[in-house]
């Protein structure tokens, strides 16, 4: 009896504990930044303060993350919270002062934050596996921006019918880890970046034993080629293209065969590595009385069941999930942003907060 009642007063006082630092997140922010990373992140970015201030820009970098954490408070009042001002003649920062050092500092640096402990952060999670793999999976988003001059020439404006759109718009594709939509990857780019060209970036970032899971429009046998072969046990998984052309080299089990694809000239011209075929594997499944055509790269049937990759696709839907807040929160807290390079900062900014906080 009385083991047992200890026990349960210890995960008691685990959950207020957890509990409170999830109500004060800034008082836990120095368990996840690691003041060395941001250093060189600083370094790496080839920023630097030329003079002694009362807030150096490795301390903005905290101040950022904060604003994640803290959306409703102005930043200036972060900056306070935290207590990551040097000593000087006043116990507060000015407003205008905080606007300075979040200028100086850029995008450059925070971009860097972002990867490095999204990698850290990532590979730290124990995320359940399927058959050894690492669910993953992108998707896109874009969103509109002040109607300024400096972001119109930072987001050149999409046209439609000789018509310019009304605001400039940012574009962004990004990789989630779908058991725990912690964020792994992202690349920002303009209206004119499509989103395959924007997945490109996030080819070197992916991890071994990864299965990326990629809906249409990031049909290209070019950049699926690529992902394969950037690491060990990269894999994919996309619907087939309509109309696509291929030829059953074997078959697998029902519905389930080995598929061979031919690659055109120009794709061949645009990726190197690519060959005159692509080899993958073809899974014909029927949902709600609707056939779907699944191409994969797993084309090891001993190690990867057909039976069960049917049903893996579905698991795409935790992307549009965990979009969801933020799709949200990001069209509604960009409008005060009138400059490319602070609203560029922003967008990490936020990325931040979705990948662990």
């Amino acid at each position: 009896m009385f083991p047992d009642f200890f026990m349960h007063i210890g995960q008691a006082l685990d959950l207020v504990s957890r509990y409170d630092s999830l109500r004060n997140p800034l008082t836990s922010l120095g368990d996840y930044l690691d003041p060395e990373l941001i250093s060189r992140c600083l370094a790496e970015s080839g920023t630097v303060t030329l003079r002694k201030r009362r807030l150096p820009l490795e301390m903005m970098v905290w101040c950022i993350v904060g604003m994640a954490l803290e959306r409703k408070e102005p930043l200036h009042q972060i900056v306070n919270r935290l207590d990551i001002m040097l000593p000087g003649n006043r116990p507060f920062v000015a407003p205008s002062a905080v606007i300075q050092a979040r200028q100086r500092l850029g995008s450059e640096a925070v971009r860097r934050v972002f990867t490095k402990t999204a990698q850290l952060w990532h590979n730290a999670t124990p995320h359940p596996h399927w058959c050894g793999l690492t669910l993953l999976a992108i998707d896109g988003v874009f969103w509109r921006t002040p109607d300024t001059p400096e972001n119109d020439a930072a987001f050149p404006r999409q046209t439609h019918a000789g018509n310019p759109a009304l605001y400039p718009q940012v574009k962004m594709v990004c990789q989630m880890e779908l058991t725990s939509h912690l964020l792994t990857a992202a690349a920002f780019g303009t209206m004119k970046n499509s989103e395959n060209e924007l997945a490109e970036q996030l080819i070197e970032q992916t991890g071994d034993n990864t299965l990326t899971l990629m809906d249409k429009g990031y049909y290209s046998l070019g950049l699926l080629n690529a992902w394969s072969l950037a690491g060990e046990h990269r894999h994919w998984m996309i619907p087939l293209r309509k109309g696509a052309q291929y030829e059953e080299l074997r078959k697998l089990g029902k519905g389930d065969h080995l598929v061979k694809l031919k690659t055109s000239p120009q794709a061949r011209k645009k990726w190197p590595g690519l060959g005159n075929e692509v080899t993958a594997r073809l899974l014909t499944v029927t949902r709600k009385g609707k056939v779907c055509h699944l191409l994969t790269s797993m084309t090891d049937a001993m190690r990867f069941p057909g039976g069960e990759m049917a049903d893996l696709y579905s698991h795409r839907w935790e992307i549009e999930l965990g979009y969801r807040e933020i799709k949200l929160k990001w069209h509604t807290e960009f409008g005060h942003l009138n400059r490319g390079d602070m609203l560029t900062s922003e967008q990490h900014r936020c990325s931040n907060e979705k990948k662990k906080f």
